[in-house]
């Protein structure tokens, strides 16, 4: 029989892990469409908390200075710390279920619905959130000013720039919500998530649901951003995010540890 770890360090295995998310992306696929809302909902507003508590830790101070970005990352962590604790269906974070896909635990039809979902879901209760802090009249101050600069900064990519972004920020993004599977503790989870999401956002990567709050908040702030503009960002973004996630971390993981299991 295995003793208890008195440290709390102990951790399942990536072996493990890898079954756990698999088994995961299972019970994702077979809930409910309500369900599925209901979460999804959650979760952009989660994901969007975080995107405001970063546009608040970077009112006044230099937005490309290293020490300030980096404690960005760790208040929009906030976000994915809520979610995976909470309880939430994120998009991003979803790209793993292609683990299940591929292994024909669910099928792609199944895996698409979860996704299609998710995203409108996400993208409700990010947008949502936007107009309630409008409504709070934060954004007319200080905080308004940061948040028109960073949906102009983000407006301003280039396809092959939010895409290339995209892939590198979802896969430490799918490698944080990775790492929480190891944990068997609550707060083994919130510093499994802590790194990767604080070093996705010092390192000015894209995340496709962070940018559904960030972009609106911006745009009610002033921001000259056209939502043709808004929705170029979000789909060479989302592309990227399903690349790096899906095609990057969770391909890399099924064939490492899941493919004889599955042959």
């Amino acid at each position: 029989m295995t003793q208890p770890n008195p440290t709390g360090l102990d951790a399942y295995k990536p072996a493990q892990i890898a079954e756990l998310v698999e088994s995961a992306g299972v019970a994702k696929a077979h809930l409910s469409v309500s369900q599925t809302l209901t979460l999804a909902i959650l979760a952009g507003i989660f994901i969007g908390f975080g995107g405001a508590a970063y546009t608040m830790v970077m009112t006044g101070v230099d937005p490309g200075f290293g020490p300030a970005r980096f404690l960005g990352g760790v208040v929009f962590s906030l976000g994915l710390i809520l979610v995976v604790v909470g309880g939430a269906e994120l998009f991003t974070g979803n790209a793993l279920m292609t683990i299940a896909a591929v292994d024909r635990k669910i099928s792609m039809q199944a895996l698409l619905r979860n996704w299609g979902l998710v995203y409108l879901g996400n993208l409700i209760g990010a947008v949502a959130l936007a107009l309630a802090f409008a409504v709070t009249g934060l954004l007319d101050g200080p905080m308004g000013t940061t948040a028109t600069t960073i949906a102009d900064a983000k407006a301003g990519l280039s396809a092959a720039q939010a895409f290339a972004r995209g892939i590198l920020c979802n896969a430490l993004v799918c490698l944080a919500v990775w790492l929480s599977f190891a944990a068997r503790s609550v707060m083994g989870k919130v510093l499994a998530v802590l790194w990767p999401i604080s070093g996705f956002v010092l390192l000015g990567l894209e995340h496709s649901i962070a940018n559904m709050y960030l972009l609106p908040q911006g745009v009610l702030s002033g921001a000259e951003v056209g939502w043709v503009l808004a929705c170029r960002n979000l789909f060479w973004v989302t592309l990227g995010n399903i690349a790096g996630g899906a095609g990057g971390v969770a391909l890399a993981y099924r064939f490492a540890y899941l493919r004889k299991v599955a042959s």
